[in-house]
């Protein structure tokens, strides 16, 4: 683990004991803490919070200093925890915004300096194929054809996979046909539109703008969409969202939400009642909340982009992604997967 003052004791450890994956987003910073396990593996903490990091950013192109403590405050939290659970290997992810922003280097620097955790700022490659190999396992098997797509903050990743079969002892990687990382996720949609109050027309101007983007990956891959059993598969808030908005739940519940299948009709409706609904109204939804009540109509919009580029009469929610992606990418490199494997038979 890439930590100041505890390398050396970090790498004095045995792998397998405990790792974690930390991603820090356009939106939210998230961390997942796990030990290899019979399934997979086993998550024995984890960590979310809203930071915004990217608030304000399309605007001036650098990362505000408010943005900046409340994402070094979640750090903090972070570094307590893996310090806590003894982590033995750890891989610390930072996307978009600092990607983008004029400092972001500079707060790369900074947290380092503050909490002594070091973040690897990750191209869209790299997070395209992590979102991939963290949820490609609710895939279909028996579909020749899908596509897995992650609405974030700030970009939205996508990825078309060819073939049947994906497992998590390979790396379901190798059946990316092709991928696009587009510049736009929900925070810098809904700033650039607005997110509190969306009209029709402004709905439309969201979904126009995404539809411009996507095309020239539609023109390239637009033909998965007629193979057998193709399918979406989808990762963020957006569509946990969805899910638990269809669902009625009283309070978000992971357990019901992912690896819920959802058919075209019902994602229609839930996005209708969406935007139908006031932001006083999603904010009073235990699934959306007054944190994300002004970004879910952008994330749909992006999503009404996607099924319109390729029509699937079903789309899959995940609750897993980067993170998982990551715990996933560094037990196959070590070699645990297999051993959880072999130990069952």
């Amino acid at each position: 683990m890439r930590r100041r003052g505890r390398g050396a004791e970090a790498d004095a450890r045995p792998p397998g004991v405990a790792y974690a994956a930390l991603d820090l987003g356009t939106n939210n910073c998230r961390l997942l803490i796990a030990e290899p396990g019979e399934t997979g593996f086993r998550v024995v903490d984890a960590f979310s919070r809203i930071v915004r990091l990217g608030e304000g950013l399309g605007s001036t192109g650098a990362l505000a200093e408010s943005a900046i403590q409340r994402s070094i405050e979640a750090l903090r939290v972070c570094g307590a925890k893996m310090d806590h659970r003894h982590v033995a290997r750890a891989r610390l992810v930072a996307t978009e915004a600092c990607r983008s922003a004029l400092n972001g280097a500079d707060f790369i620097n900074r947290v380092f300096t503050e909490t002594g955790l070091q973040l690897e700022v990750v191209d869209r490659r790299t997070e395209a194929f992590l979102a991939v190999s963290g949820c490609a396992s609710l895939a279909d098997p028996a579909s020749e054809a899908l596509l897995v797509f992650d609405i974030g903050g700030g970009s939205t990743e996508v990825a078309c996979l060819v073939g049947r079969g994906v497992s998590t002892m390979n790396d379901p990687c190798q059946s990316i046909a092709d991928w696009v990382s587009l510049p736009v996720g929900v925070v810098t949609l809904a700033e650039r539109h607005g997110g509190r109050t969306v009209t029709p027309a402004v709905y439309r101007a969201m979904v126009d703008e995404v539809l411009a983007l996507l095309d020239p990956f539609r023109e390239r891959v637009g033909w998965a969409a007629a193979r057998e059993g193709f399918h979406l598969l989808g990762t963020s808030g957006t569509v946990t969202t969805i899910a638990g908005v269809h669902l009625r739940l009283p309070r978000y519940d992971r357990r019901r939400v992912d690896g819920l299948w959802m058919s075209d009709r019902n994602v229609n409706r839930v996005v209708h009642h969406l935007r139908r609904s006031s932001f006083r109204e999603r904010a009073a939804n235990a699934c959306i909340g007054n944190d994300r009540a002004d970004l879910v109509l952008a994330g749909c919009a992006i999503l009404d982009a996607l099924r319109r580029c390729f029509p699937a009469p079903r789309l899959r929610i995940a609750d897993r992604g980067l993170r998982e992606g990551i715990l996933m990418s560094m037990m196959r490199e070590d070699g645990m997967l297999r051993a959880a494997t072999a130990g069952r038979r």
